[in-house]
């Protein structure tokens, strides 16, 4: 369902979904620019209008950084999915054996996937799921997700234990988390 609200004598649209799953809200700018706000089944939309005014700053600073980037040759599609899917899967296969050499990191499956919001992910079964698009990115940053992924294998969360075993495989994890957070999708 698409809402409307003023942030800064700015209207601004989004999509409000209803999630009988979700626990608390969650607010996604996506790199085309779109607002989505996943509510709680139960959550009024006064505390949902609540929540977002609350976060507007970051609200206008993500959709005007999403303004800058012009309409990219790359097209976010099903062909170009199909087009990288293989050499995304050979790919972080190969970078996966290469960072579990010592075989220190016991998983399931490895999974490519068309993700519109993520990098990868690790699911309690321990399958390991990454966007195609980690194909196209700069190596430092294709290893950085790949190790993250790893980490939670034997950490399923960002506590400091994780981070301590992501900083053993990659020093300078955090320069290239905030590059990762900075540019977003927008790599390629």
């Amino acid at each position: 369902m698409v809402k409307k609200i003023k942030l800064y004598n700015k209207d601004i649209n989004y999509i409000l979904k209803t999630s009988i799953r979700a626990k608390r809200m969650r607010l996604v700018i996506r790199n085309d620019g779109s607002f989505v706000v996943t509510r709680p089944y139960l959550l009024s939309q006064k505390k949902v209008e609540k929540f977002i005014i609350e976060k507007a700053n970051w609200i206008i600073k993500k959709i005007e950084y999403f303004k800058q980037f012009k309409k990219s040759s790359f097209k976010d599609s099903r062909e170009n999915y199909l087009k990288y899917k293989n050499n995304a899967l050979d790919f972080v296969n190969k970078r996966i054996q290469y960072f579990n050499k010592n075989g220190d990191f016991k998983f399931n499956n490895i999974s490519i996937r068309n993700q519109k919001t993520r990098w990868g992910s690790c699911s309690s079964k321990k399958n390991l799921n990454f966007n195609y698009k980690i194909v196209l990115l700069p190596k430092h940053i294709a290893d950085y997700i790949i190790v993250h992924e790893l980490c939670h294998l034997k950490e399923m969360n960002h506590s400091k234990n994780f981070w301590n075993l992501v900083a053993k495989i990659i020093p300078d994890y955090i320069k290239i988390r905030k590059e990762l957070k900075i540019k977003g999708l927008h790599l390629q």
